[in-house]
């Protein structure tokens, strides 16, 4: 059994792997970070773990212990030039996003052709990888919420919690937040003429804010809940107990 750890900008997300499919997933709030430990015993006993961290030392540290609390092994993940069938063209491929590279092994453990990686959080990451496995470069874009709170801060001075989208918005919120999706939309199906041609490329779209937008996109696409999980996964197989 392997134990996933995704630490992101904004919580934490962690599942359990039997080598088959998902036993158990969830969300933790890093307020919550303290009973971690006490989550996860009541689970099934993970052999080891692999965890992914752009939340800060501070993150990683209460993470580690908690893991260490249970006995398991933990790894670390990094970004790598080539692991995992994807080669990483990166101009340097360990500053690469820990996240962003294991959505890319997560993609291409799920799908062998090319393919659009998009992993929409605090910000929005849309990365091309070809049909052998070349990381050939991507984005990096405000997510919504981020990019609907700056508009609406630094321009109309209003909350956005009644805003929705609309085809022909006709009110300041709603033209905020319809720019916005279509924003994130826009730049996914830009991104994806870089693969169209190949035979079967496919967008593969994850994070907790993709469903705001994933119905806008005109492009073959398939939601993936949790790309990083996926990817910290493949990795887990192939490290020693």
């Amino acid at each position: 059994m392997i134990l996933a750890i995704d630490c992101g900008n904004t919580r934490l997300k962690w599942g359990l792997h039997d080598g088959a499919g998902w036993r158990a997933q969830g969300p933790l709030d890093y307020a919550d970070l303290p009973g971690f430990a006490e989550l996860l015993r009541a689970q099934p006993r993970a052999g080891k773990a692999v965890a992914a961290n752009v939340a800060g030392p501070q993150v990683g540290g209460a993470v580690g212990a908690a893991v260490a609390a249970l006995g398991i092994p933990l790894h670390w993940a990094k970004s790598q030039s080539a692991q995992y069938g994807v080669r990483n063209h990166y101009e340097r491929p360990e500053q690469l996003g820990v996240d962003r590279w294991a959505a890319l092994v997560g993609a291409r453990a799920l799908h062998p052709g090319a393919c659009l990686v998009v992993c929409a959080g605090t910000a929005t990451t849309v990365d091309v990888m070809d049909a052998e496995g070349n990381f050939q470069g991507g984005l990096i874009l405000p997510g919504v919420e981020l990019m609907c709170r700056a508009l609406a801060a630094n321009t109309a001075q209003v909350p956005l919690a009644d805003g929705k989208f609309a085809g022909l918005p006709r009110n300041t919120l709603d033209a905020i937040v319809s720019g916005c999706l279509h924003a994130q939309a826009g730049a996914v199906e830009r991104m994806f003429e870089q693969v169209a041609a190949h035979p079967g490329a496919v967008c593969l779209v994850g994070g907790g804010a993709a469903g705001q937008f994933f119905d806008l996109l005109r492009v073959p696409k398939t939601r993936v809940d949790n790309l990083v999980l996926e990817g910290l996964a493949r990795i887990g197989r192939e490290l020693t107990p």
